[in-house]
This record gives structure tokens, sequence and C-alpha cells, in this order.
């Protein structure tokens, strides 16, 4: 889709669908002023979030159809809600002889973040999982272009960065197990340096044997598919004095069958989804690398397939994780957090001050939030408080659980210095204390995006499938950062 900037006046916008904002009780002075009072008397709009008037050759424009776009009560007014309005009206009309839209700016959505989220909206509500479907009819229903009036260029172009980012990171993860290896995902990796200036290092299996990876080695172990560990580098030109070292640590199994613990069949297609949060990290280390904030950025992927092959992990081994303490895999299901462990002490190795880790790491997080909030947990209230402040600004939400040092209680064992898995009880805060004992000096959130990095139904801003949660709040994270 290409983004466009117009400074014409209303009437001069040619485009076949000209989106004008609208809000609950307070019928717009604009384009088409007359005609919405109209329906707003008749009840017929009411300027709720996820409404939508129609009118087809609007007189006094050029604009084919004029869509006012609802956006709820004006003391409520968020970028996000923009956002949101803006894919759904592209994703209600895409298909219907809408090829060019644009949207009118005015009033208090005429900031900056405004039209950011708008352009945002635009590139998330365009985005479809049919890259494999070989249907010809597909091109006419694509949104060529979306022009936003009312403007500044600099707001639009972190706008279309940001979208393009997470629409990236969204593509990868759509990707099926058989096309997105651990190799491919690699070459995805160094791609994507190589166009955006990014340094890019590969740490193959012997590497990783070298240095003493043995909590990822062991996940990896039971597949034909060798792992691959992603670390890409952002480098600020004039980096401040003493600032922070930001690591995004990402989970990234390209395909999980739960090893030797395996998974029941019904929905295991979905374990395509393991990897969304490295590819998130891709998504966010993009929209770094093009934004260019002032301080340095290092993600981290482990990469790795969970197969239950004739040299796979077996419940009972005990493996040497990289910072030297020693784990029971009572569970190979539970190999999320075995990758990160490693990855998060190289990490800090590095020299990262901040880890944001992120990663569908437990059902049992869907279970105490369902669909709606990422859980985070952290060992530093200030650190979460700035992530806090970007997801907020993005619309995307998160909710802090807790962390107590007795939940680690369900993780002691006899047999080696920590255990994989604690029960049922408390899943996603044990899983987060299992990674929590391995982050010795850092500022530390794990984000468990298990219920939000994909969708099984398509929510009217956005399709069925991967989600690209938290690109563009880490991105923020980075680009928003002051001492």
């Amino acid at each position: 889709m290409d983004i466009l900037t117009a400074a014409a006046a209303a009437e001069a916008l040619d485009s076949d669908a000209l989106l004008v904002p609208a809000f609950e009780d307070q019928p717009p002075t604009g384009p088409g002023a007359a005609w919405l009072a109209d329906l707003y008397e008749s009840g017929e709009f009411k300027g709720k979030l996820f409404d939508f008037a129609l009118r087809h050759r609007p007189e006094g424009l050029k604009a084919r159809r004029l869509v006012a776009l609802g956006l709820g009560k004006p003391a409520d007014l968020q970028p996000a809600a923009l956002l949101r309005a803006v894919a759904a009206a592209l994703r209600k009309f895409k298909g219907k002889g809408v090829r060019h839209a644009a949207i009118l700016l005015s009033g208090p959505t005429a900031a900056d973040p405004f039209a950011s989220a708008a352009v945002e909206g635009a590139l998330l509500g365009e985005f479809e999982p049919d890259h494999h479907q070989t249907d010809p009819e597909k091109a006419s229903k694509v949104i060529a272009s979306f022009t936003v009036s009312g403007a500044s260029p600099e707001a639009v172009e972190r706008g279309r960065i940001l979208g393009e980012s997470q629409n990236f990171a969204r593509a990868i993860i759509n990707e099926p197990p058989n096309i997105l290896t651990p190799t491919a995902l690699a070459a995805h990796a160094r791609a994507l340096a190589a166009e955006t200036g990014l340094d890019c290092e590969i740490l193959d299996r012997d590497r990783m044997a070298q240095l003493g990876m043995g909590a990822l080695l062991g996940v990896a172990q039971g597949s034909a598919e060798p792992p691959a560990f992603i670390i890409l580098r952002y480098t600020p030109a004039s980096p401040a004095p003493a600032s922070p070292h930001l690591g995004l640590v990402g989970k990234a199994v390209t395909f999980d069958t739960g090893g030797i613990s395996i998974k029941p069949s019904e929905g295991m297609e979905k374990m395509k989804y393991d990897m969304a949060g490295g590819g998130a990290m891709l998504g966010a280390m993009r929209a770094i690398a093009l934004l260019k904030p002032s301080i340095p950025v290092t993600a981290l992927i482990p990469s790795v397939e969970n197969m239950p092959g004739g040299r796979a992990q077996r419940p009972g081994d005990i493996v040497k994780s990289l910072n030297g303490k020693t784990v029971e895999v009572l569970n190979t299901d539970a190999e999320g957090r075995l990758i990160l462990i490693d990855a998060i002490t190289y990490a800090e190795r590095l020299g990262c001050t901040h880890l944001v880790d992120a990663a569908t790491l437990t059902g049992a997080i869907v279970v105490a939030l369902g669909h709606l909030h990422t859980g985070a947990f952290t060992n530093n209230e200030d650190f979460l408080a700035r992530l806090k402040t970007s997801a907020a600004a993005q619309g995307e939400r998160l909710w802090q659980m807790p962390l107590d040092e007795e939940y680690f209680e369900a993780l002691k064992t006899p047999f080696a210095d920590i255990q994989n898995i604690g029960g049922r009880a408390g899943g996603s805060i044990t899983a987060a204390m299992f990674i929590r004992k391995f982050v010795t000096s850092a500022a530390w959130i794990h984000l468990d995006i298990a219920g939000t990095a994909w969708l099984d139904d398509a929510k009217p801003e956005m399709a069925k499938g991967p989600t690209g949660v938290f690109v563009r709040s880490l991105a923020t994270l980075a680009l928003d950062w002051k001492p």
C-alpha cells in the first residue's frame, strides 16, 4: 500500500472513499455535515466506535464515497481508537470498489499521534494472511493507496514504518513450518539487516555448544532442523552518555510438537505461531533501524524446532544452562523457557542493561487473562512503567502479574538446581519465575503473549491469524526513551 500526504481541501481530495472522523453526540461540521446531521437525528448513525455511514457520489466532493468514521465519545478519544476505526473501515470497504482511500484529519485528530495511528490502522487493516493462495482475483481486492490530509509528513512516515514493521512480523509469523525453519528465520534476519543497516550475527549449533548453551540445545536435539541463534544490533550514531542498552529477546520455536511430552493433535497446526515472540522482535528491530532511536538495541532470537525424534530430549533429563545452573526437564513441552534462559544470559554478557522477552509461553496466561491482555512480569517497576506508557500510546494492553518469591517453591527439585515446570497452579507465574532465576543484573520484563499473538477469528480491524503484538510498543519504548 502506498502512503501519501495531501494538503488539498476536502473538496479536492480524489479518492474512492474519503473518511471523516465523527463522534458520539457531536455531528461534524465538515464535509457532509447536513447529511450526517440527519443520520444523527434519526438514530441511524451515532458516532460510536466502528459505526460507519456511507454516501455515494457526495455533492461538492471529488471523492466517489464519503464515509463517516465513528470514534466514540470525544472525551475518550485516543489515537488507538482512530487506528482501530481506520483499520475496520478499510477492511469493510476493500473489495467493494475501493482501491484508493483517504482520510481528512482536523480538530482533535489533526495532532501527530493521530496521523501516525491513522496510517498504522490503514496498513494493519489491509494485511491478509493469504500469501499462499493463488486466486487471481486477490489483486482486485487490495487497497493500493491511503492518503492522509491534515497531517505532518514526519508523523505519517513514523506511522508507515511502524505499521509496515508490524505487518513484516505478521507475514513471517504466518509462514508454515515446512517453509519457516530456524535456518529460514535466520535468512530473514540477514536480509532485514542488509536492507536496514543492522549488524547481524548467527550462532550455529557448534558455536552454541562451544559457549555452553545446554538448555537451548537440549530442546533442539530432537529435530533434523538445526537451531539458529539470531543476534541483531542497532547502534545509534551518537549514543547518549551512560546510555542504557536495551535487549529484546524473542522465543522462536518454529514448530512445537511438545517433543516427547507431545501435544494433542487438535489445534497443533497453530504451533507455527510459537515463534511469534521472535517474529515480533524482528519487526521491532526493523522499525528501530529505520526510525533511529538514541539508545543501542540488541535483539536476541533463539530459534529451534521442538520435535519427538529418536534423539529428542526426555522427561527426566538434566541439562546445564549457559550461566552454569542445571535444569531438570520434567516436561519437554515447557521448552520456550529453556531457550530463553540461555538467550537472556547471553544478552547480559553482551552488556544489555534492560531486557524485554516476549514468548508464546503458557496456556495458563490465556486462562488468566483471555485474549485481550498480554501478561507482564518484571523485576523492576520503573522499567515496566516505561513499557506501560509505550503500550498505552499504541493501544496494546498488558496486565502486570505477580512474581512473589514464594512461587519458586514449586520449581525446587532434589536432582538439579531448578526444574522446568511447577504444576498447574499459577502456571504462567511459575514459568516467569523460572526465567527470573536466570536474570542476574538487568532490569527485566517478561511478556507472555500466548493469548494475544494470534486471532482464531477475524476482528473488525484485523484479519484472522498473527497479530504482530507488541512490535509497535517495543519500538516506541526505544524511540521515546528519556534518561
